[in-house]
């Protein structure tokens, strides 16, 4: 056999795998699915799913970055849209926000194991947040070199914002009983911080921030 064709062979059983495992997490939760449960499913042993999988957190991982693929994609698209560098931001992170709501309302299980992933700081949680991260730091650097922002450290201030507005983004947080003010108050309030500094104070975000990894809520 061909390489190309075992390998597109193995990518899609891959594939059915993990699809079978999103349908079960929708069933019956991610933390009552077993391999065993996903291997039946998939018509196959244990074994073989083990061939792809090295555990059962492994394929969840699959899972998780699956969705947090199309919440990157969203944000990425909103990002270069048109308008000034904070009606960009403020879209890009609509659109985080957005996508984790609606998946809290439609598909609450897969909702539960996405928080799990960032409160365990698992790797494609960390990833996905870096890669939001880079996406901010760089429409704040367009809108400061364009004179819309205030100056200061990209990443600095990129990690201030992205501090303010966690419970709009960060999935471990948003649930049904959360109470916050709306997304757009609270972007108007991060705009001001962005656009302006309060008179007779100066803080300075000239320094270089390395963000810790995503943080237990």
């Amino acid at each position: 056999m061909q390489p190309q064709i075992r390998q597109a062979g193995s990518s899609c059983i891959r594939r059915r795998i993990v699809q079978e495992a999103i349908r079960l997490h929708r069933e019956i939760g991610f933390k009552k699915t077993t391999v065993t449960d996903i291997a039946r499913a998939a018509s196959m042993s244990p074994a073989n799913v083990y061939r792809f999988f090295a555990s059962k957190q492994d394929l969840e991982e699959a899972v998780v970055a699956d969705l947090f693929e199309r919440v990157s994609m969203a944000a990425t698209l909103a990002a270069r849209g048109g308008g000034s560098a904070m009606e960009r931001l403020t879209a890009a992170l609509a659109a985080i926000s957005r996508s984790h709501e609606h998946r809290l309302k439609n598909d609450s299980k897969q909702h539960e194991l996405v928080a799990a992933a960032v409160c365990k700081n698992w790797t494609v949680a960390l990833s996905h947040a870096d890669r939001i991260r880079g996406l901010v730091c760089a429409t704040i650097a367009d809108g400061q070199a364009s004179g819309e922002l205030r100056p200061g450290s990209p990443m600095a201030m990129t990690c201030c914002l992205l501090e303010s507005m966690d419970a709009y983004l960060n999935p471990s947080r948003i649930t049904a009983a959360t109470v916050r003010p709306a997304f757009d108050e609270m972007m108007d309030f991060c705009a001001g911080a962005l656009h302006h500094v309060a008179r007779g104070q100066s803080i300075d975000l000239t320094a270089e921030v390395c963000p810790n990894a995503v943080a237990q809520r």
